[in-house]
């Protein structure tokens, strides 16, 4: 099983509940931050790949969760984000708390053995309504019950009104996972497009962004923010850098720093890991 680990010298397993534990999920991978709340400092980042594009299964998190030495300490404040494509956004106005599983089906098919959860987004107001498994959500929290459950929108959208609300023409971003990606676009402060494609290849994605842009009457000229999996020299910006002239990696942002052993690319993969301070 691929592993990443890297982690500040100053980590200690003995004081774990003077930290906050914050971990993302998606059926092909866990990863897990230490955020050390006294110095405001991440300290530690330790992450699991599934191999060969498998999917993990329920007892495979619980396995994962069961054996890791840091994800069965007791926290400070531990949060659960959940990186799924398949969300409804729900304006406060409209949103009923009884209602949440209707308007989760309005737009996708619910999965056998799912919970619908949802969770509050300060900007824009709304409801971020999404499904779990609840075998995966059961075996997350038998180790961290006090878990608090997100959706990936939450924190990226908190990062994307932080930073795009100083700019004046439109602010895009272009958030990239394994087999979707999100297309956010603000203007003027105001949330203009968001929604998620399911992808195969880098000219997929390509294509839906164009589209999307052609549609809006977005010039090519613009500036597109890139986050999660995508590489500073890789297929993705090589194609992108054919129709768009500016393209900048996203990079977190907030009351928080980072331990030296941190490095950029990183950074812009889990900018939603690393932006759940913000906004829970």
């Amino acid at each position: 099983m691929p592993f990443q680990e890297i982690f500040d010298e100053t980590l200690d397993i003995n004081s774990t509940e003077k930290y906050e534990l914050a971990v993302q999920v998606s059926p092909s991978n866990i990863v897990f931050c230490i955020f050390d709340s006294i110095r405001n400092k991440y300290i530690l980042l330790r992450s699991f790949e599934a191999e060969d594009d498998n999917c993990y299964t329920a007892s495979k998190y619980d396995e994962i969760m069961r054996n890791d030495n840091f994800l069965s300490c007791n926290y400070k404040k531990a949060t659960l984000m959940v990186a799924t494509e398949k969300s409804t956004l729900v304006p406060v106005q409209l949103y009923d708390p009884e209602k949440k599983d209707e308007y989760f089906c309005l737009n996708h098919l619910r999965e056998n053995n799912a919970v619908i959860l949802a969770n509050k987004i300060a900007a824009p107001e709304a409801y971020t309504v999404f499904e779990v498994s609840k075998s995966f959500l059961d075996a997350i929290t038998s180790r961290q019950p006090n878990i608090t459950t997100v959706h990936h929108l939450t924190p990226l959208l908190s990062h994307i009104f932080r930073i795009g609300r100083s700019i004046r023409d439109d602010y895009i971003h272009l958030h990239v996972e394994k087999d979707f990606f999100n297309l956010i676009i603000l203007n003027s402060k105001d949330l203009k497009f968001c929604n998620s494609f399911n992808c195969g290849n880098t000219n997929d994605i390509l294509y839906y962004v164009m589209n999307v842009l052609k549609s809006l009457e977005i010039n090519q000229e613009t500036t597109i923010h890139l986050s999660g999996l995508v590489e500073k020299y890789g297929d993705l910006t090589s194609v992108f850098s054919e129709y768009i002239r500016d393209l900048k990696f996203g990079q977190p942002s907030g009351n928080f720093s980072f331990s030296y052993v941190f490095n950029e690319r990183v950074l812009h993969r889990y900018i939603n890991l690393f932006n759940l301070p913000n906004c829970v």
